[in-house]
């Protein structure tokens, strides 16, 4: 669905289009309320038209405005209109990550810079058991000013006996961003962690192995599983490392490349075994 400018939903005027992708479109509108702008992301049709969907993303848009934190995107309302559900979210002014690699790789100040503030924000999710489960680049926004905003966290699972649930959904098709028939976010082919890829329940382990991922192709310019198709992207995950940087020209100090490869081991028991441990290290290693 396409919203034309000076079209509403409920209080919100439409001024014109940000983008689209995978989770939606979205749209740069006015809140009358507040007489401020926003953004509005219109959900896919398969959330909107099923009631435990949209159940379950307005319990777990709730989780992820009581984080409150710099880092995270805020979500300022959600609804529905007609037939159309949308989320409203602050607006921000600069680029995704995944603009900025089109660059080349960040030096490894940049990077450790970027990643702190990734790993800081994921630990205030974490802590109340909120799990991303599709962090990339894509997802990660610097606005002007050098700050590092994750998005859509609103369509992220609760952790189990966080007021959510697991799925258990084999992620096997979902090739890209897609949605299962609930409009569960499940990841992206060469971010995924291994137990991702075979389906398992996963926790948040999952998101610093992402983390590691994004990591990775700050210091090099390239996908840590980079492959010609997506199901050699997830077979990689699951069997092989990344190519050592060294083989770009990027050597990574010791330190630092210890860090990363800490986040992409393929069982979660040997991975760093927290966000938050993984700032105060990286921060250290600055």
């Amino acid at each position: 669905m396409t919203l034309a400018p000076g079209s509403r939903l409920g209080p919100y005027e439409i001024t014109g289009p940000i983008g689209a992708g995978g989770m939606g479109e979205v749209y740069r509108a006015r809140d009358s309320r507040l007489d401020r702008d926003v953004a509005i992301k219109v959900l896919p049709e398969n959330v909107s038209t099923s009631p435990s969907a949209m159940e379950r993303f307005g319990r777990e848009a709730k989780a992820i405005a009581a984080l409150s934190h710099p880092g995270i995107l805020s979500i300022h309302d959600f609804g529905t209109e007609g037939r159309t559900a949308y989320a409203v979210t602050e607006l921000l002014e600069g680029e995704t990550l995944e603009d900025r690699l089109t660059h080349g790789a960040l030096t490894p100040r940049k990077a450790v810079e970027f990643a702190v503030q990734i790993a800081t924000a994921l630990a205030s999710a974490h802590e109340r058991g909120v799990i991303h489960r599709d962090l990339k680049p894509a997802n990660l926004f610097i606005t002007r000013d050098g700050r590092v905003k994750i998005l859509d966290f609103g369509l992220a699972r609760l952790q189990s006996g966080a007021g959510g649930d697991t799925d258990g959904k084999t992620p096997e098709a979902q090739t890209q961003t897609r949605h299962t028939a609930s409009g569960v976010v499940l990841g992206t082919a060469g971010y995924m962690s291994p137990e991702q890829v075979r389906g398992q329940t996963v926790d948040h382990r999952a998101d610093i192995f992402a983390l590691g991922c994004v990591m990775y192709e700050m210091l090099t310019g390239r996908r840590a599983f980079q492959r010609e198709t997506s199901a050699e992207a997830m077979t990689a995950v699951l069997r092989e490392d990344p190519v050592d940087p060294a083989t770009f020209g990027r050597p990574i100090p010791q330190g630092l490349d210890r860090l990363m490869r800490r986040c992409l081991e393929k069982r979660p028991d040997d991975r760093l075994q927290s966000a938050r441990d993984l700032a105060i290290a990286l921060d250290a290693v600055s």
